[in-house]
């Protein structure tokens, strides 16, 4: 009876060391998984991000506070056009899917999915870094403008306007073409239900943003 006692102790223990070692290392979370979010805050100065690859670095420090650092992260911005460099599409930054959220929802299953009308990015998918719901129309914050540059397909424009706050250098004057994340607007045409490409920002501080339902926000992607 004894020997049978201090066995059963002792696989106890074994078993409560294999938890242990499971609990530690723990099968990957949704959040590890992650290869979308929104930005859940604008670092400070609206839409003067250091460029793409400031943008880029800002998506990819938001990715790793939560865990899902672990790739190469781009920010969902066009650039345009200048003397010295030919305009940059955001479809072509963001590698080719498939996309899930901090839930590990799938957004879009590919390229062309996500820029069709059967992609899944809206306000209750289009979460945060830390798995948040980003506030939209409606709600006692609207948020809902997320900075792209972009056209709906995804691509620079080149209407000799300034859509990308200057390549994503000015926090001041300039504007940016916006997308709604929760594809809703003041009316309920093509433009206010485009993810990526709804209208043109007042200005380029995060004051100017706010005007007209922004926070200067971002989408990033990971690379697959």
């Amino acid at each position: 009876m004894k020997r049978r006692y201090t066995m059963g102790l002792a696989g106890a223990a074994a078993a409560a060391a294999l938890l242990g070692a499971c609990t530690a290392s723990g099968p990957a979370t949704p959040q590890k998984k992650m290869s979308f979010f929104v930005t859940s805050v604008n670092p400070g100065k609206g839409g003067d991000f250091g460029g793409l690859a400031g943008a880029d670095r800002y998506c990819q420090s938001l990715a790793e506070s939560v865990g899902a650092g672990g790739r190469t992260w781009r920010a969902y911005l066009s650039s345009s056009a200048t003397p010295g460099s030919a305009a940059v599409n955001a479809r072509d930054r963001i590698g080719r899917g498939p996309w899930v959220n901090a839930k590990g929802e799938v957004v879009a299953a590919s390229i062309d999915e996500l820029h069709g009308t059967n992609n899944n990015l809206t306000k209750q998918t289009a979460l945060t870094e830390k798995g948040d719901v980003n506030s939209g129309r409606g709600d006692p914050v609207n948020q809902h403008d997320i900075l792209t540059g972009s056209s709906p397909d995804g691509r620079a424009v080149s209407d000799g306007k300034d859509n990308t706050c200057g390549n994503w250098t000015r926090s001041g004057e300039g504007s940016a073409i916006v997308g709604h994340h929760d594809r809703s607007g003041l009316d309920d045409g093509a433009a206010a239900k485009s993810w990526n490409s709804s209208h043109a920002t007042q200005g380029c501080s995060v004051e100017a943003f706010r005007k007209t339902g922004g926070a200067g926000l971002l989408y990033c992607f990971a690379e697959n």
